[in-house]
């Protein structure tokens, strides 16, 4: 089997997910499932950054530990993981005692090999972001990517040098022109970062102690950009003194998922640690676009954070997933709020997809007992609609590919929304008040009931509890992406897939 790995960020383990927070794990998940379908050995891991400032002043102002603080958010974390519905292979967390020695070690062998050394930082620090920042990247002592107040800071520190990678880092984004992608942020990342000039980078703290002591100097830990980038490898059986063979199987990976917050980070530190390491890079790094709230970034400070868990529990789950999946583009931030959900959920869920498979099972179970094959009386009008559901199939193969995940959910929806426009052309109703159209009708049912089915297996990927509902309804569970002219059909009773929402009741 080819392989597939796919990683995601790992969020600060200060708090609560949001549900901009938990947009690449179900864009991850969509992209996972689809892969394992078409028959590719998956490698999918998650996780927690668990160490750092913030995690230590957030567990004082609890009055508690930083261990006992994570190990509550893991559980939270963990269960939101489990209500979305993402598969995940391995949910990891960096306080991992694993981990944590394979960091000290890799630490100890860039140290040894002269790529990191022992420096004074003096600039400014984002204690959420985590992050330094030089004068001229700051405004009014504002940080440049979340707009809160910054603080001086001035410790000794180790510094990786990015320097002597720079060169290399350009050679390769320019030879793997699918290596960082959109093409607009791997511009930013080459003219705005790398051409002017990396300067080394900070990775060493002493100034808190939440954090994996440097193994030869334990005044200091070590910082983020360290210890939490390397996860994607330690878990997977990366060690300095012999890796495992699932390490060797399934690295490098594939597609890493990233937030644009983030992305220069994995663009720039991450790929220069592993060049210094001598492993091979990624195959692809995609740094998505935000979930705003209200066009706004959403932040706790604002009061504009909304929870995927409640959503999850007022709307169901595949009814975040989808507003999740379509509504953010490929290469802008997305828009949430409750109304554009509710209109998502009775526009396409209930309206497009829920009557069309209710009405069509309804309609099977009426005029033909529940049991409905292919009589096989054609007309011209059935042509557009079967080449349509055959079609798809290599469209969404792009779109995933592509990471273009709205399309594919658009492309599965026109099986929905042309098959709804084929009940009004052939109108079954009309068909069966004449006796001798009988085989017509079950033909045109069949058609439809065709339709759902490879529309509800193309959706599993996305919506897995409404494609395992629908073709439950079915009772048919032939997983062919194309139309099948030898099918049968014993239907079940439709049950209502999504209920249209008042908006003003919500």
């Amino acid at each position: 089997m080819k392989k597939f790995t796919i990683t995601t960020a790992i969020p600060y383990a200060s708090g609560k997910s949001h549900i901009g927070n938990v947009y690449e794990d179900v864009l991850a998940d969509a992209i996972a499932r689809y892969k394992r379908k078409k028959g590719y050995d998956v490698y999918f891991q998650v996780g927690l950054d668990e160490h750092g400032l913030k995690i230590e002043e957030k567990a004082k102002e609890n009055g508690i530990t930083p261990q006992e603080h994570v190990d509550k958010i893991a559980i939270v974390f963990k269960e939101m993981l489990d209500l979305l519905n993402i598969s995940y292979d391995r949910l990891i967390r960096t306080t991992d005692p694993e981990h944590c020695k394979k960091v000290e070690k890799i630490f100890q062998k860039l140290y040894d090999q002269g790529d990191i050394y022992k420096g004074t930082y003096e600039g400014w620090y984002c204690t959420p972001c985590e992050s330094f920042y030089t004068e001229s990247q700051v405004t009014d002592g504002k940080c440049p990517d979340c707009g809160r107040e910054l603080t001086k800071a001035h410790e000794e520190a180790y510094f990786l040098k990015l320097s002597n990678y720079a060169d290399r880092l350009i050679k390769h984004i320019e030879d793997n022109p699918d290596f960082l992608v959109p093409e607009s942020r791997k511009n930013e990342i080459i003219n705005n970062f790398i051409k002017p000039g990396l300067q080394d980078l900070c990775v060493s703290r002493s100034t808190f102690t939440w954090g994996v002591k440097v193994p030869f100097d334990p005044k200091h830990v070590i910082y983020v950009w360290i210890d939490a980038l390397i996860n994607y490898i330690t878990f997977l059986g990366y060690d300095v003194d012999g890796s495992s063979e699932e390490f060797k199987k399934y690295w490098p990976a594939d597609l890493q998922l990233i937030g644009k917050d983030i992305f220069r980070f994995h663009a720039i530190y991450w790929p220069i640690i592993l060049m210094a390491l001598d492993l091979p890079l990624p195959k692809q790094i995609f740094g998505h676009p935000w979930l705003l709230f209200s066009n706004d970034k959403m932040s706790k400070s604002k009061g504009n954070i909304t929870y995927a868990d409640d959503l999850c529990n007022k709307y169901g789950t595949d009814a975040v997933r989808y507003y999740c999946l379509h509504e953010i583009p490929y290469n802008q931030d997305g828009n949430y709020t409750e109304e554009l959900l509710i209109e998502r959920i009775n526009s396409d869920l209930a309206n497009v997809l829920g009557n069309l498979v209710n009405r069509t099972i309804s309609m099977g179970n009426k005029y033909f007992n529940g049991k409905v094959t292919n009589k096989k009386e054609t007309e011209d009008i059935d042509k557009e609609l079967i080449d349509l559901i055959n079609s798809t199939d290599k469209k969404i193969e792009e779109d995933i590919n592509t990471i273009h995940l709205i399309n594919a959910l658009d492309h599965i929806f026109e099986i929905f929304r042309r098959s709804n426009k084929y009940i009004d052309e052939t109108m079954p109703w009309v068909l069966a008040k004449d006796e001798t159209k009988k085989e017509r009708l079950e033909t045109v049912i069949y058609n439809l009931l065709e339709a759902i089915r490879v529309g509800a297996n193309l959706l599993s990927p996305f919506l897995p509890e409404t494609s395992t509902k629908i073709l439950e309804q079915l009772n048919n569970h032939k997983e062919e992406e194309i139309y099948l002219d030898d099918n049968e059909y014993h239907l079940n009773t439709p049950t209502p897939l999504f209920m249209r929402i008042d908006k003003n009741e919500k």
